[in-house]
């Protein structure tokens, strides 16, 4: 006779229940008033120089406002044709320049031929414009820009020399060759219908603005997009940043800093229209473009672009143009001796680099 197990009773307690909370995803975090949204989006521009700067130019312009109402016969800037000169033809020229140091420092790379960089194109450009009219002139202009920077980047991404080194000793030679094409004699647009069509359409004076402006806003618009809100332009940042985590998501770092090289050029063969067209003359030989590598590197760093790569922004750079542009015409209208210049650009290098290092250090 078997004994009957003795019945196992298993007591269970209700287990309160509530409801799961719904997660949340980035893009929750939106705003949606319109002030709310301003908000959201300084928070972005914050910490990439843009906002900082932006601060700095709004007080700069706010004391040569009241100084130009207080003086106006010592400090014209308030005069109309300082103010076309200044906004309308200097700053659209060096923010088209610092834009395209600033996208090849921002993937890690620098190009210092860029001063005789100008002086090529510009040459190339002339003669085309010669010989097959203004249209083939401006397409001349800026392929002879991605050539010479593809150039130079093949040189870097091949040999792996920095940056700094070969575009250095490229510089040499590329003013050299401005030589070669053209001789010691300066190249000029010649009168007629061809220089006619191309102030038109690069220098025309619309009053209160020139033409540069309207190639700096296209320009910059589109670069706008292109950096911060296209795929291209995110790889850019990435290989600037860290190329090894870059190349880790299937980046190839050579292919994007070649692209970054090659808009870099276009940009400078641009630029070296406008400033063709506007002197209508050009020296060989780099001498008289020489000082616009600084001036553009000046540009980018002052906007807050990183000189170690992966940051930077386009408002920035064109805010730091437009501060350098306006500091300069200001020592100009103050009547300071010409060498100030040169030594407040180099002094705003050290600052704006310091500054941007102690940026980058909190936010590690």
């Amino acid at each position: 006779m078997t004994e009957k197990s003795p019945e196992k009773h298993v007591l269970t307690a209700p287990v309160e229940t509530s409801a799961i909370p719904r997660v949340r995803r980035l893009a929750d975090n939106k705003p949606t008033g319109f002030m709310a949204k301003i908000r959201y989006e300084l928070q972005f521009i914050r910490g990439r120089g843009a906002f900082e700067i932006s601060i700095v130019l709004v007080l700069l312009l706010t004391g040569y406002v009241t100084a130009a109402i207080i003086d106006p016969a010592n400090f014209s800037f308030l005069n109309p044709n300082n103010l076309s000169g200044v906004i309308s033809q200097a700053i659209p020229v060096l923010a088209i320049l610092g834009l395209a140091a600033g996208i090849l420092m921002i993937a890690g790379e620098f190009d210092l031929s860029l001063g005789f960089a100008l002086t090529f194109n510009a040459i190339i450009f002339i003669r085309a414009v010669e010989a097959f009219g203004w249209a083939v002139g401006i397409a001349a202009g800026i392929l002879s820009g991605v050539f010479v920077a593809l150039v130079n980047g093949l040189i870097v991404v091949a040999t792996k020399i920095p940056s700094f080194i070969a575009t250095l000793g490229m510089s040499f030679f590329w003013g050299g060759a401005s030589i070669f094409i053209n001789g010691t004699t300066p190249a000029m647009i010649m009168e007629g219908e061809d220089k006619a069509a191309l102030e038109a359409l690069f220098t025309q004076d619309f009053g209160s603005f020139r033409a540069q402006l309207i190639w700096l806003l296209i320009i910059g618009v589109g670069t706008w997009f292109f950096l911060h809100r296209h795929r291209l332009g995110n790889h850019i940042f990435a290989v600037g940043g860290n190329p090894s985590a870059a190349k880790a998501i299937s980046i190839n770092p050579s292919r994007v800093k070649l692209m970054a090289f090659a808009i870099f050029g276009a940009l400078v063969g641009f630029a070296s229209i406008l400033i063709a067209v506007r002197t209508s003359s050009i020296q060989p030989g780099g001498s008289a473009t020489e000082s616009f590598t600084l001036f553009a590197i000046a540009a980018a760093v002052v906007g807050g672009t990183s000189l170690n790569g992966g940051r930077g922004s386009v408002i920035g750079i064109v805010v730091g143009a437009s501060l350098i542009e306006l500091i300069r015409n200001g020592l100009l209208l103050a009547k300071a001796p010409g060498f100030y210049i040169t030594l407040f650009v180099g002094v705003t290098i050290v600052i704006a680099a310091i500054f941007n290092k102690l940026m980058e250090g909190k936010a590690s």
